[in-house]
């Protein structure tokens, strides 16, 4: 990880951390790295946003950068990350750049950046492109006709992506009934034209109405209680949550129960399996996985791969081996079939496909794969050196091992470092919610008086 980016692109709070003249200084360098990857070709570069207040600022300070170093930009405007991704292989771009903070509150924003494949930019660029920010190393800048160009993307570019979504299936979703959150984010400008698309599958959509601020605000993937209150209400099939970029996708049954991106690769997977049609026999999920979705593919001869926390790794571990099918319990699914990054549309489309082609309810599809009580807490650091130190406390460790004894096969324990904000995360994982959260107070209280 560098001194830039996270594991997530660039995060921060905008004016505090993260400002125009960052923004300015990635484009400019971001255009003058894919210039000389290209042999000194223009790079041409997508760019797409979220919905939050600050976008537009780092928007136009990113194209100014990029333009400045002689780049040409496809605008997207407001678009889902994974929108972003696959537009840049559609346009035929270098690269694609994403302004969002994911889940994260109004106030934050990032920076993200996709390379031609779709597929997030490796770090020896994202090193290239923090040497050229950080040593303060000239880029050129070009003057005359060299400088670039913005074009404005017309409707044909967001129908594109959402006809890519629709084709991923074969049904027709009809006498489904739905309730979608877009979180006033980057979900509001083609959920609804996306499922629109089923004629004969019912929508209603909600929180779609960003006005800048309210983005992730009681809504959306984080904060599921009004949509699981308003699915048992209304008598709905499914309900289905988006994050402000719409990367990620949580769902609710028809009982109001929240349905965790561990059940739904563990239905999506078995499916695969049982057409026969699930590559290498496995799945790919991260080290934050519930023990439940680990008893489940034990109980149907499926392997479980766990990596690093991060889609990112996920990917990373099914183009290595061709699996097809892997996610985070967050939410992030990737059907490395038709996507190179989580999309919670699609997640949300190869749910609904499943369902409708099955017959069975949503409690049904997921029913097999029960969650093990999980108390997640997260502690706040000064900062990344005090993160550091508090990580490599050998008395930190030592307790952590003394917990997992008295766990033995009943649990496990998962201390690591946020990699977007000062936070170290204790998650425990017991039979009961009462022993669970018992153990991660007692070591998140170890790391606050460490």
């Amino acid at each position: 990880m560098g001194k830039l980016f996270g594991t997530d692109g660039i995060r921060g709070v905008v004016n505090d951390g993260l400002d125009a003249q960052l923004a300015f200084q990635v484009g400019m360098a971001a255009a003058y790295v894919m210039t000389k990857e290209k042999g000194g070709a223009q790079p041409h570069f997508t760019i797409g946003k979220d919905t939050r207040i600050s976008s537009d600022l780092l928007e136009g300070a990113l194209i100014a950068g990029l333009c400045s170093a002689g780049a040409d930009v496809l605008h997207l405007g407001v678009m889902p990350t994974p929108a972003v991704a696959w537009l840049t292989v559609d346009a035929k771009a270098d690269a694609g750049i994403v302004i969002s903070a994911s889940h994260n509150p109004f106030e934050h924003n990032g920076i993200k950046i996709f390379d031609r494949r779709g597929f997030k930019l490796p770090d020896e660029l994202e090193g290239e492109i923090e040497k050229v920010i950080l040593e303060h190393i000239p880029v050129p800048l070009k003057t005359h006709g060299d400088l670039g160009r913005v074009i404005y993307a017309a409707q044909k570019e967001p129908q594109d992506y959402i006809d890519h979504l629709v084709s991923t299936i074969h049904t027709d979703l009809a006498g489904l009934h739905i309730l979608v959150d877009c979180a006033n984010g980057a979900a509001s400008a083609t959920a609804a034209r996306l499922f629109d698309s089923f004629p004969d599958l019912h929508t209603d959509v909600i929180y779609a109405d960003p006005d800048g601020v309210n983005i992730n605000n009681g809504c959306g993937s984080t904060h599921l209680d009004r949509l699981k209150a308003m699915v048992k209400a209304g008598d709905y099939d499914l309900g289905i949550a988006f994050d402000g970029d719409a990367d990620r996708c949580l769902m609710v049954d028809e009982n109001g129960e929240e349905i965790d991106g561990d059940q739904v690769i563990a239905a999506c997977g078995l499916a695969l399996k049982q057409a026969g049609e699930l590559d290498g026999n496995a799945i790919v999920a991260t080290v934050m996985s519930n023990m439940g979705l680990h008893v489940f593919c034990k109980e149907h001869g499926i392997q479980l791969f766990c990596t690093s926390v991060g889609d990112r790794n996920v990917l990373e571990k099914m183009e290595e081996c061709g699996y097809l099918v892997g996610g985070e319990q967050s939410g992030h699914t990737i059907f490395r079939r038709y996507a190179t990054t989580g999309d919670g549309q699609l997640t949300a489309l190869q749910f609904l496909a499943l369902m409708h082609t099955s017959g069975k309810k949503a409690s049904e599809l997921v029913s097999g794969c029960k969650r093990y009580p999980q108390v997640l807490i997260n502690v706040p650091v000064a900062d990344k050196a005090k993160k550091e130190a508090l990580m490599s406390a050998q008395s930190l460790w030592d307790a952590v091992a003394e917990q997992e004894a008295t766990l033995a096969d009943t649990g496990r324990i998962l201390v690591r470092p946020s990699g977007t904000e000062a936070l170290i995360r204790v998650m425990v994982e017991a039979q009961t919610e009462e022993n669970a959260r018992k153990i991660a107070e007692k070591l998140a209280n170890i790391i606050k008086n460490g």
